[in-house]
């Protein structure tokens, strides 16, 4: 009963007692002017009161008990929907999405099929299935029977017992024996991305419309969820694509001009040799050991940087510590860290922002390394006004920042930093004079998501302080 007739029948249920009460004073007024009458009106007025009052106070009990039961679904439809949303690996998306379904609909089984765009099966994850019921089952299946219809068509299915279906075909042998069916699509913007396929309703020979209503909802949310997953997916990709450009960038700028430099070296002592000049032969060997042993620093430099990693057992002042640590030992540099940030800030920080920060730190240690003549370093983690400052200072020989020649740039590695910088949204500055060593400073927004760059190779700001 809704609230509009519940207001009704206060109103008519009243009026009608009354008009009873007038019937009966009217038809016999001298019978109810004797005590025996007035008690049987009485009594007749309790009982009424009675009855009314049991069921205007039934129907609010049954109206709140469906209220209880709808705030109920709609908590579990909310906890489900976070607990797909915050996670955004696609394959633990998926199954979380099918138990989730599975418990809020009350389904022994649970399958998600995701779809390409060609729509031909992606990936079938199942719930309610051990390890070995599902290998038994044998090969994932392709969308044909009532599948299909959910897949190709977009259509939901309600089904006291799926046998009887005519449209219910391709069950293998050692397939489950399942009846009661509620099926419906995942859908984004008009576009099929799979659906979810419940069976065997625990507790009930058929699922509900209200089971419907909720897994609709439901899968409204999955989408989203999937959706974000793929996002992340082509942004993990696209990250390593355009990590793996600036790495061959730096070894290029790096390895394969040392290593041009050493056949040239090599080459004029071969031709010094040929000619007798034994001495000046010498030192051009020396000066390609010298090299050899600088391009192998710097190859280990690399390594240590690359094994560097901020995995979700590693945080982002722990995985720079380690790596300070060990650049230490390997290099001979002095070097310590101060952090004056607290831990809700840190934890706000974007992993991809970590990633570029802890890149440009390590870019900034090998310039110390190979130019600064540093006895030591010291690495400072701030914040100020909404962003994070990670400062690195030398106590090396220092340069002239006017004086250098632009061309030059990649031999310190500053256009990447640049353009890691830029990537977040912030800023790369250094300061220098000879003699005084030098601070490079990446100041980046502290919970800023990063922004795409297309900075190309020849695109190099002259000014080091910008």
């Amino acid at each position: 009963m809704t609230l509009q007739r519940l207001k009704w029948l206060t109103i008519v249920a009243p009026l009608a007692l009354f008009f009873v009460l007038a019937v009966a004073l009217n038809a016999a007024p001298v019978a109810f002017q004797t005590w025996p009458g007035l008690l049987l009106i009485a009594t007749f007025l309790l009982i009424a009161i009675f009855a009314f009052s049991e069921v205007i106070f039934g129907v609010i009990k049954r109206m709140q008990a469906q209220q209880a039961q709808q705030n109920h679904e709609l908590l579990a439809l909310h906890e489900a929907g976070l607990d797909i949303i915050e996670e955004l690996d696609l394959e633990t998306v998926l199954q979380r999405i099918v138990d989730r379904a599975a418990a809020l609909a009350g389904a022994r089984y649970g399958a998600l099929a995701l779809v390409r765009s060609d729509g031909t099966v992606e990936a079938f994850i199942t719930t309610g299935l051990t390890p070995a019921e599902r290998e038994r089952i044998g090969p994932e299946p392709v969308g044909h029977g009532l599948l299909g219809v959910v897949l190709t068509e977009g259509q939901h299915l309600r089904l006291d017992d799926l046998t009887t279906d005519p449209r219910s075909v391709g069950f293998p042998p050692h397939h489950p024996v399942m009846r009661s069916l509620l099926a419906v699509p995942i859908a984004s913007r008009g576009e099929i991305l799979g659906n979810l396929y419940l069976t065997e309703k625990q507790g009930a020979l058929s699922f509900t419309e209200d089971d419907e209503q909720t897994l609709t909802r439901f899968a409204t949310q999955a989408a989203v969820a999937i959706q974000n997953a793929r996002l992340h997916q082509l942004a993990q990709a696209q990250a390593i694509g355009v990590e793996r450009t600036r790495i061959a960038r730096e070894m290029h700028d790096s390895l394969a001009q040392v290593l041009g430099y050493v056949n040239t070296k090599a080459q004029a002592a071969q031709e010094l040799l040929r000619a007798g000049h034994t001495e000046r032969a010498l030192a051009q060997i020396g000066q390609l050991g010298g090299a050899a042993r600088d391009a192998y620093a710097d190859v280990r430099e690399q390594i240590l940087g690359l094994r560097a990693s901020l995995g979700p057992d590693t945080n982002f002042i722990g995985a720079l510590q380690e790596y300070l640590d060990q650049w230490q030992e390997q290099s001979g540099v002095r070097v310590s860290l101060a952090v004056d940030v607290n831990e809700e800030q840190l934890r706000a920080v974007p992993p991809a922002t970590e990633l570029q920060l802890l890149r440009i730190v390590q870019e900034a240690l090998s310039n110390v390394r190979k130019h600064a003549h540093a006895t030591a370093a010291r690495l400072t983690i701030t914040s100020e006004g909404g962003d994070l400052i990670a400062q690195i200072a030398d106590d090396g020989a220092g340069f002239n920042p006017a004086a250098l020649d632009p061309a030059i740039f990649p031999r310190f590695g500053l256009t990447g930093m640049h353009e890691r910088a830029d990537a977040l949204g912030g800023a790369l500055t250094v300061q220098s004079a000879p003699g005084a060593g030098t601070q490079v400073t990446a100041r980046v927004p502290l919970a800023a998501a990063p922004r795409p760059v297309a900075a190309q190779r020849g695109e190099r700001d002259a000014s080091l302080d910008r």
